[in-house]
């Protein structure tokens, strides 16, 4: 065997063995929390535990019984965490016993807190969910085999490249070699080399668009690669386009369907990109990837207000983030993140993207056939009608701040009170301020992308919620942009705007509006656009097809 090609395998083996490795660590990174102790107490008092830990499905869905003492008498909160998204509160008390019905094929973290903004925390456990299996031990025992397997290849594979990249007299046993090399080994070229390789395969599969076409329709990354792609490919309709963004808020708040109804007698369309847990970084790069050149758009609406974005939901932002990325966003993407664990994931998967898409890869490689079968029906699948929101409210629902107590309304189904409860966020007050840093960040970067085009940028708040009582959505709208940003758009609408919808009669839970807040907030932020945005010549005319549409619908939706 010729020393140089010899080399050169053995530093690709490092790179797979250092690759694996590193994929593992930031695997494992963001479960540290998850795959500890399951009753990792932080004082000896306290005390949390689930009956049982690993709930076995059936038909989808199991429960388990959760059970807490504070162990001083004192009041506890107890929040669940589902897959490392946002706390919900799922019960309160000194001491009690819950039942958690809706346990579903992932993992929940249940903690204890001595406060209801989640400072103090007591004590925690995880529940996983598994599908049914007719032989447990047969599976567990596969797993534990191919780890065993995994780790002695790696071992070998360390081995060998640590022997063949070794200088002095090389073995005449076997393998059988020559004892003298005419050529040196030129190991950290071929390291180099090496990784230099190893990217440019993950950029084969990954950067090219070949992965992202198999990405699990209904993940995160999957959706908005998926609404992105489908904006870019869509042709223009000639009218004057107006793009939304958005997370969950607008995506259940605003209807692109009313508001094109409304809009194009003005000869104005809107379409909507708001994807539930995208934030204003995310926003940037679904702007760029859909408009390239600045001048698709008439005018682009960016929501702000209070919000959540807990740094524990970074591997989230970057693995949905992740279709969108390019090499040279390692620097631009990772300074948008707080903690330098974010900022180094975000760096590693620009340029190794594979590593925001481990979850997925292993959903795949365990589940192939339902994956290719789920990713069918989805290209398939044709949407009849409209989304027109959820048709329930919570008028008759009340909440105490102080104790964190919900009474619901006797109309509330149990899977509605759940959708509450699941809502029913407490952010911190370093997330909060970590939601606002977002926006103060990203919305001038998109801001600064369009200094020199003639699309217009619009800035409207967002309803805060039912219940203002909750930790940190009572603060005002002046004090998440600085007045030079909001000077900047074309226009921003007043920060009390949607003030009126926050009653309990326009929600479904504490965050999103229902069916009815939907089409009051899509009317009202359409009217203000039309009056701004309307050509000239109709503003000589007075009142527009458009404004006339819009006061026609809100005079019979007052007569229902």
């Amino acid at each position: 065997m010729r020393p140089k090609p010899r080399s050169v395998i053995a530093a690709l083996a490092v790179c797979v063995a250092m690759y694996s490795g590193t994929a593992s660590t930031l695997r494992a990174a963001p479960q540290q929390n998850i795959s500890g102790s399951n009753s990792d107490r932080i004082s000896r008092a306290p005390v949390i535990t689930a009956k049982p830990e690993r709930v076995t499905l059936s038909d989808g869905s199991g429960s388990s019984e959760i059970d807490w003492d504070t162990g001083n008498g004192s009041m506890g909160f107890v929040f669940v965490t589902e897959d490392g998204g946002k706390p919900v509160l799922f019960a309160n008390g000194s001491r009690g016993k819950e039942v958690a019905p809706w346990i579903g094929k992932h993992s929940y973290v249940f903690e204890l807190y001595g406060d209801n903004q989640r400072q103090t925390l007591l004590a925690k456990v995880t529940v996983f969910g598994s599908a049914k299996s007719v032989s447990p031990r047969r599976t567990v025992s596969w797993q534990a085999m191919a780890r065993w397997a995994l780790i002695v290849g790696l071992t070998a594979v360390l081995y060998f490249a640590v022997y063949l990249s070794s200088t002095g007299p090389v073995r005449t046993t076997f393998p059988t070699e020559p004892t003298t090399s005419p050529r040196p080994l030129h190991v950290a070229r071929n390291l180099f080399l090496g990784i230099a390789a190893f990217i440019c395969v993950d950029g084969a599969l990954f950067h090219s668009g070949l992965y992202v076409s198999i990405l699990a329709p209904s993940s995160y990354a999957g959706r908005v690669a998926k609404i992105t792609q489908a904006e870019k490919e869509r042709a223009s309709s000639g009218l004057k386009e107006v793009l939304v963004l958005g997370d969950s808020r607008i995506a259940e708040g605003f209807s692109t369907t009313l508001a094109n109804e409304l809009g194009s007698p003005a000869g104005l369309k809107f379409v909507s990109l708001a994807d539930p847990a995208a934030s204003a970084n995310t926003w940037y790069y679904m702007v760029r990837e859909v408009d390239p050149t600045t001048r698709r758009y008439s005018a682009i609406i960016i929501p702000y207000g209070i919000g959540y974005e807990p740094n524990s939901a970074d591997p989230l932002r970057i693995s949905m983030t992740a279709p969108l990325l390019r090499y040279g966003d390692c620097f631009h993407f990772a300074s948008g993140f707080q903690r330098w664990s974010g900022r180094f994931r975000a760096f590693i998967a620009c340029i190794l993207r594979g590593s925001a898409y481990q979850d997925d890869v292993a959903d795949l490689l365990a589940h192939p056939v339902a994956r290719m079968r789920n990713i069918r029906q989805a290209a398939k699948m044709h949407y009849g009608r409209e989304y027109k929101g959820r048709d329930y409210d919570l008028v008759g629902t009340s909440y105490d701040a102080a104790t964190g107590q919900v009474t619901f309304a006797a109309k509330l189904t149990e899977a509605q009170r759940l959708a509450f409860r699941k809502s029913l966020i407490q952010p911190s007050q370093s997330d909060t301020e970590y939601s606002l840093k977002l926006q103060r960040d990203w919305i001038p970067r998109i801001m600064n992308r369009y200094s020199h085009s003639p699309t217009g940028i619009v800035l409207t708040p967002v309803p805060r919620g039912p219940f203002l009582e909750l930790a940190g959505f009572s603060k005002g709208y002046e004090s998440v942009l600085p007045t030079s940003v909001i000077q900047r758009t074309s226009f921003s609408l007043p920060g009390h705007m949607f003030d009126f919808l926050e009653k309990p009669e326009y929600y479904f839970d504490a965050f999103h509006l229902n069916a009815k807040g939907r089409q009051k907030f899509t009317e009202t932020l359409v009217s203000e656009v039309l009056a701004r945005l309307r050509p000239a010549e109709s503003k000589a005319q007075g009142n527009s097809g458009a404004e006339l549409a819009v006061n026609g619908l809100r005079a019979t939706n007052d007569a229902n």
